[in-house]
């Protein structure tokens, strides 16, 4: 075989269509050696390769005669010295943290640790038995794909509508996708899946972790696997396991999903781990990074580096103090973009990425790297503001340019409907966009990203049927996931038969549905709810991937009925402006009007004082003066809407509502009632009587039109959906 010196950039397995350049990082190594497989059963690699080339702490070289598909690791060598931070093991092959495609899995066996399972001394000694029939394998691809006219789609910020995803659990069970596809990247952007988000009004899919992902040992000896998969191996590989196993790349598979994605107008997030490795604490695997570089890679813990700062709850946090480590997650991104055309990313324990040396700091250099990269800066970028460190609760205070998973809108609106009293106040404001996170700091209501559930937590179902997790399925027993859920069972717990509690349940649905939709903010939906996926009580489902977590597409008439409701709302969102501002509300009024741009209002139609926030309030309205935007679209021209008013009632009794006044051309229709979801009149009567644990909403309309131009469509989409089950 020719050996050719090579180049120390770009980093990682290069194909140039004459041969493959490889490139590797070691600040500490001594020697490193590139070894190559000739298939993914080969216990011993095929040949060994001396990079001899060193360039700026970087071993490379160029082999003319090696192709794509190519299997390949490293062993590298250097002292084996955990107390002094260094781990090196070149009886170990390693995959490359730079690999664009996984060519084997892991096979978990003790040869796997760099020290010897059972020894006394534990992982001060240095185990020499060889790993390369277990470890896995990292394999030359060729990237470039066929794009076509590909554009991304762009939807700014207060249009977006984001659906969080499973890859595989979306359509294992899915009758309309074909067979083969079920499961996989091709099968999720299959075209019965995209009608089914497209008429959910999503915008973006949000996609959980599809970096490559090992399956934690513990797991796989219990007979369960890392089903959310936020155990990366490789940032740059998609997981294989959602491959169609076709004899294409998992690469190309990938981009063909997000180029269907973007062609129906739908864009791709995905949820992405740059705070930790599947390599654990110093009790983990060596199997990348820890054998590579330890002392440069991860954060250790000055007076002993032999143990990990664990800011993340799972071992280890990566070293974002290193600039190799920066470029790592930086070349990650841009790749994605660049290459798989993704159009944003959302960041798993985001505070982690903010640590400079204990404390968050929100201006660290992994944000200021960020803002001035021209790739990264523009695409959609979302932070989950919290890690398990001292101070790591950060909502609110991440810098501009980002959106945050707000979980302060998700604890107050589940407190709310839940009945617990004084959270009105909380409630508005989290309605309202949550001006007191982020509009001191310049950022927008958009700042936001609204939920009421996600994936970490109960499903919607869940969270209106068990007052308490049931984790059980886990093994572990049930001491793991969140104890206060802010959920209520509505009187029993778990399934039931009872036709009132099953209906309570159904109408609880209804209101966090309506509320999260109706909410300033950008609304993100949890995969599953608007078809009531129940997960039986286990809010941490991380590990079942079975029929706990995949979704079941054959409905009942319960489900058929939620799910249209769901769409119904939704539509509203999306043809109302007032829902989408771009700015937060003033609280005051605006161009010589006497009504302000939001009011708050009581059940006797008078805009609410400061003691009436102060009081034990239940029930209460928002009332959005949509003429009074001072807002512009894309072509300058001012944007308009109807008023809108939202009557919200978490009470346990009826309580009627008198309406506010209107114009005098004016009156109000009724657009939905969360306790009369299929009464499609637009009668308002005031005053209302706004049903118990119950939402309603309203819009004007001029007098004489019998009926609003969406109550038209909306008429029409029912009649449509008769015409055809008849």
């Amino acid at each position: 075989m020719r050996i050719w010196p090579g180049n120390p950039s770009p980093l990682g397995a290069t194909w140039d269509g004459a041969g493959v350049n490889f490139a590797l990082f070691s600040e500490n190594a001594t020697r490193v050696e590139l070894c190559l497989f000739d298939s993914p059963e080969a216990k011993r690699e095929s040949a060994r390769i001396e990079m001899r080339e060193r360039t700026d702490q970087v071993f490379h070289v160029y082999l003319p005669d090696v192709l794509p598909g190519q299997l390949y690791g490293y062993r590298v060598y250097g002292p084996y010295e955990p107390r002094a931070g260094h781990r090196f093991n070149p009886n170990k092959v390693l995959f490359d943290p730079y690999a664009k495609s996984v060519g084997r899995l892991t096979c978990w066996s003790d040869e796997l640790f760099g020290y010897p399972i059972g020894d006394a001394r534990q992982d001060l000694a240095m185990d020499g038995r060889d790993s390369a029939p277990y470890a896995p394998l990292s394999q030359v691809v060729e990237t470039a794909f066929s794009w076509g006219d590909d554009r991304p789609p762009a939807t700014p910020w207060h249009k977006t509508l984001i659906y969080e995803a499973h890859v595989k659990g979306q359509t294992k069970l899915d009758p309309k996708v074909p067979e083969p596809l079920r499961g996989t990247y091709l099968g999720l952007a299959s075209d019965s899946v995209i009608e089914h988000l497209l008429s959910l009004g999503v915008t973006a899919v949000e996609l959980m972790p599809i970096h490559h992902h090992v399956d934690d040992r513990l797991l796989v000896e219990r007979g369960l696997t890392n089903y959310w998969g936020y155990n990366t191996l490789s940032f740059f590989a998609p997981d294989i396991r959602y491959a169609v196993r076709n004899g294409i790349p998992a690469t190309k598979q990938f981009q063909t999903m997000v180029r269907n994605f973007h062609r129906a107008g739908i864009e791709v997030i995905l949820d992405v781990v740059y705070n930790h490795t599947a390599e654990g604490n110093h009790l983990g695997p060596t199997l990348s990074m820890r054998g590579i570089d330890n002392a440069s890679y991860y954060r250790l813990v000055p007076e002993d580096p032999r143990y990990y700062m664990d800011f993340t709850g799972c071992g280890n946090t990566l070293n974002m103090q290193h600039p190799r480590v920066l470029q790592l997650i930086m070349d990650s991104l841009r790749y994605w973009v660049l290459e798989m055309h993704v159009d944003g990313f959302r960041f798993d324990l985001a505070s982690t990425l903010a640590r400079e040396l204990y404390e968050v700091n929100k201006l660290g250099a992994f944000f200021d790297i960020i803002h001035q990269d021209p790739v990264i800066s523009q695409v959609k970028l979302i932070a989950e503001p919290w890690d398990v460190g001292p101070g790591g609760y950060q909502v609110g205070n991440f810098p501009v340019g980002w959106t945050e998973w707000n979980g302060r809108y998700r604890d107050a609106v589940r407190r709310f409907w839940k009945g617990d009293g004084g959270s009105a106040s909380e409630l508005a404001t989290r309605l309202a966009g949550s001006s007191d996170l982020y509009e001191q700091s310049g950022r927008r209501p958009y700042a936001s990203i609204n939920f009421v559930t996600c994936h970490d937590g109960f499903t919607l179902e869940d969270l209106v049927s068990y007052n308490e997790k049931h984790n059980e399925a886990n093994g572990e027993g049930n001491r793991d996931g969140q104890d206060d859920n802010l959920s209520w069972n509505c009187g029993v717990e778990g399934p039931t038969n009872d036709p009132s509690i099953r209906a309570l349940r159904a109408q609880q649905k209804r209101n966090f549905i309506a509320t999260l939709l109706l909410s300033q903010g950008v609304p993100m939906l949890r995969g599953g709810d608007e078809i009531g996926h129940t997960q039986r009580g286990n809010n941490n489902a991380y590990c079942q991937d079975n029929e706990i977590s995949w979704l079941g597409w054959e409905l009942n008439a319960e489900q058929r009925d939620f799910l249209e409701f769901v769409k119904r709302v939704a539509r509203i969102w999306k043809q109302h402006p007032v829902l989408q501002r771009r700015r937060f509300f003033q609280g005051r009024s605006i161009r010589g009007s006497d009504v302000k741009d939001v009011s708050w209002i009581t059940p006797n139609g008078e805009e609410m004082s400061d003691q009436d926030w102060t009081s034990f309030v239940k029930c209460l309205g928002m009332r959005l003066a949509g003429d009074l935007m001072e807002e512009v679209d894309e072509r300058g021209r001012r944007i308009e809407d109807a008023t809108v008013l939202v009557l919200l009632n978490a009470h346990h009794e009826t309580i009627p509502f008198k309406l506010p006044p209107t114009r005098k051309n004016e009156r109000w229709e009724r657009l939905f009632d969360t306790s009369r979801p299929h009464v499609y009149t637009v009668d308002a009567p005031s005053p209302y009587p706004l049903s118990a644990r119950s939402l309603a909403m309203f819009r004007t309309a001029v007098i004489g039109k019998p009926e609003s131009e969406l109550i038209s469509a909306e008429l029409a989409h029912r009649l449509a959906r008769t015409s055809r089950r008849r």
